[in-house]
């Protein structure tokens, strides 16, 4: 809408051109009517997730309305053509047009060669609705593709609707199975856990006894159904959830943010840093305290029991299913920590709140709250303070209040990392004893085993292997659909901690569409690997790290202008200061067949790993030297990401930024002001780079190759090799 004023009606905020210096604050409204404020960088970082790589936009489209063709179109009588002696059809859609109207309501024109290739099924589904199948633009290809549209939806119903087992307890997909295998077992335990849900979720309807009563004319129908699962400790759990994905997509963003890895990571630091204790807590039925922005009503099924089966029922809070209810909680939530609790929301992370505090002894800090949808981390000197005062506003469960031990599926528990010094550590042991668990079971039922004891397998891939150079056969639905499942839980494994399979995931996460044996090998001989290496936890370390000899250069002849600005928005600085080492690397030319190249970047703040990042660059380089210094570039945008983050939490930072590196030469025509660059197609890299070592944001710094911790995120290596770096990190 626009700009936001103070009180006086001054602009809050700064404009620059440099995005982690604009402190704008501007007022947002959504389509529903909702306003919030947003600063200029969450808004940049909105439209950035919403294109691809090339910055082009993705239109979904609402519908198809209106054909049309023009006099270039082939007509019926010319159908077909003379080929060898054989008549075969016209394979060509020149001369038609479709009108799309788009789901932001706008209408266009399109050529229907476009439209065949991006949905092709919705354009077969409009020509069939329409009586165009017998068109020559298209009679040759729209046939087959309704035919393999309805083979895929018979499969996808087989699959859904097929008997699904977990721990070897059957799985319910509808209420009356679950009373079925009660009575079959002579038990009680799903109709207990349907009984317990629908005691919890019963406040989010208003049912109406009068089948006459009118229902308000805003309110849309809609369907509700129990999804059910089995706990590890075998517990039966059902949750009610509202058919949302039947319904229309919502013009506003109903998105509801989560906080980031590296704001937990950086908070267990803090906590260790500045001797504060943390605490865990959970909202019990936590969307239901909300209330909800859609408006729908449902027909009650057997869950609700005979005495309101059949009934209709409005929805009056958030329940688990609609579109909205994730962006109502968070509004909900963030409404409670602001103008009730006083905690302000971190500029650089939205779902880290902080608030100021005093210690005991006079020294100034920060309390954390940090929200992942209904998943509470609180830091401060007292953590029960603040619990008490959100419980007053949302039911806490009251097990969930105590220091961490689970958060977000990692293990989280104390270490000392000094005589009669602990600091907190996060580690995905059990989330991995898990996925092993279910990967025997599949290896039991394919006559297979993994590799244990002496035979367990040494490193993460096979000796030699590549999967770009991998032709065995393609792999059937199920294993297919298997590869995908176990590719992530592997990646969310390297999300809690398990950084030394981080480079062999990325590789094989490329196949997920088309997986082939060999695919699967790789994962189950990864599989043997983890059971063998348990070696899993982060340890957020708080004490500082060796500082490498970094003279500082006088640039003031090449980047006269060049200055470390600070963001005028960022919070006091409170607490103990850190520093911050990356290290970076890059392997020329690792994929045999793309020949690009692989960036590792490991960012470590003091002496907790922060950032493991290994991906393939978008380019391709001729020279170790271009895809090394693409690394170097890469680098330093993530640590400017991280210092900015940790400076807008209001921790200090000591200096500059530590950024090592084993190619001399691109040290050298980075950190030296006289050496000049050659390659005309590195320049963007190396202004950027070099530019950032005047302003005295980094230093780069040499770093052998056998201790460059960042070595193992590029490349595939032995076993003995990839544990002497692993143990540096994991412990």
């Amino acid at each position: 809408m626009n700009r936001k004023r103070d009180l006086e009606g001054k602009l809050i905020g700064a404009s620059n051109n440099n995005p982690i210096l604009d402190t704008s604050v501007y007022e947002v409204e959504f389509e529903d009517g909702i306003t919030e404020e947003y600063t200029a960088n969450i808004i940049a970082e909105s439209i950035y997730e919403q294109v691809d790589a090339d910055g082009n936009t993705i239109h979904l489209i609402d519908e198809i309305i209106e054909h049309e063709k023009d006099c270039t179109a082939v007509d019926s009588d010319n159908r077909y053509f003379l080929h060898n002696g054989r008549h075969r059809m016209r394979e060509t859609t020149r001369g038609w047009k479709l009108l799309v109207q788009w789901k932001d309501g706008t209408t266009t024109w399109m050529n229907l060669k476009d439209l065949k290739d991006s949905d092709p099924v919705r354009v077969a589904e409009y020509a069939q609705a329409n009586q165009l199948l017998k068109e020559p633009a298209f009679a040759w290809w729209c046939p087959h593709v309704l035919k393999k549209r309805d083979r895929l939806i018979k499969a996808m119903k087989k699959r859904y609707f097929k008997k699904h087992q977990k721990y070897g307890i059957e799985l319910p997909k509808t209420v009356q199975r679950a009373y079925e295998i009660d009575k079959e077992t002579g038990t009680t335990f799903w109709a207990d856990a349907i009984k317990k849900e629908m005691a919890n979720v019963m406040i989010a309807f208003e049912i109406l006894d009068d089948e006459n009563q009118k229902i308000p004319p805003e309110y849309s129908e809609i369907t509700g159904h129990m999804v059910f699962d089995i706990k590890p400790d075998f517990t039966r759990k059902a949750r009610y959830v509202a058919g949302g994905h039947l319904t229309d997509p919502p013009a506003s963003i109903t998105y509801a943010s989560v906080v980031s890895r590296e704001s937990v990571r950086i908070a267990f630091l803090i906590a260790a840093l500045n001797g504060l204790e943390v605490l865990a807590a959970d909202a019990q039925n936590a969307y239901l305290m909300a209330t909800p922005k859609e408006k729908y009503w449902l027909r009650c099924g057997p869950e609700f029991g005979p005495v309101h089966q059949g009934k209709r029922a409005l929805i009056v809070r958030a329940l688990y299913g609609l579109r909205g209810s994730g962006s109502a909680f968070r509004a909900f939530t963030a409404d409670i920590l602001r103008n009730d609790l006083g905690f302000t929301m971190c500029k650089a992370d939205n779902d880290v709140w902080m608030r100021k505090a005093i210690k005991p002894n006079g020294v100034l800090y920060y309390e954390y709250m940090l929200v992942y949808v209904d998943d509470f981390l609180i830091l401060s000197m007292k953590p029960w303070d603040i619990v008490t005062d959100l419980q007053k506003k949302m039911t806490l469960k009251k097990e969930s209040i105590k220091p961490p031990d689970q958060y977000l599926g990692a293990s989280v528990s104390r270490y000392e990392y000094d005589e009669g010094k602990s600091c907190w550590a996060m580690g995905s042991e059990q989330y991995v004893k898990e996925a092993i668990r279910n990967v025997d079971s599949y290896c039991e039922k394919k006559g297979l085993t993994l590799k244990t004891g002496k035979y367990a397998a040494k490193s993460v891939f096979p000796a030699g292997y590549k999967p770009e150079l991998d032709f065995t056969a393609e792999c059937d639905d199920e294993d297919t659909t298997f590869f995908q499942e176990q590719i992530g839980i592997l990646r969310w494994a390297v999300e809690l901690g398990r950084i030394d399979i981080a480079t062999e995931v990325s590789m094989l996460a490329a196949y997920c569409a088309s997986p082939r044996v060999g695919h699967i090998r790789a994962v189950l001989h990864m599989y043997s690997y983890l059971k063998h290496h348990t070696r899993s936890r982060i340890v957020f370390d708080p004490s500082p790290p060796p500082h490498p000899a970094a003279p500082k250069h006088d640039w003031s002849e090449f980047y006269p202008d060049a200055k470390l600005e600070e963001p005028p928005d960022k919070p006091e600085p409170r607490g103990e200061s850190v520093v911050i080492t990356t290290f970076e690397d890059s392997d020329h030319a690792s994929d045999t067949v793309t020949r690009r190249s692989r960036t590792g970047v490991l960012i470590f703040v003091n002496r907790a790993p922060i950032v493991a990042y290994s991906k393939k660059q978008n380019s391709i380089e001729t020279s170790s030297f271009g895809s090394e210094f693409t690394a170097l570039k890469t680098a330093v945008e993530l640590t400017e990401g991280i210092v900015y983050k940790l400076k807008m939490m209001g921790v200090p930072v000591e200096g500059h930024a530590f950024i090592m590196g084993d190619n001399m030469s691109v040290i050298s025509n980075s950190s030296i002001p006289e050496s000049m660059l050659k390659k005309k197609s590195n320049s963007i890299a190396y202004h950027y780079v070099r530019e950032r070592c005047a302003m005295d944001f980094c230093r780069i710094v040499y770093e052998n190759t056998k201790t460059n911790l960042a070595d193992m995120l590029t490349k595939v290596q032995s076993g003995p090799e990839r544990m002497r770096l692993v143990k540096v990190i994991l412990r």
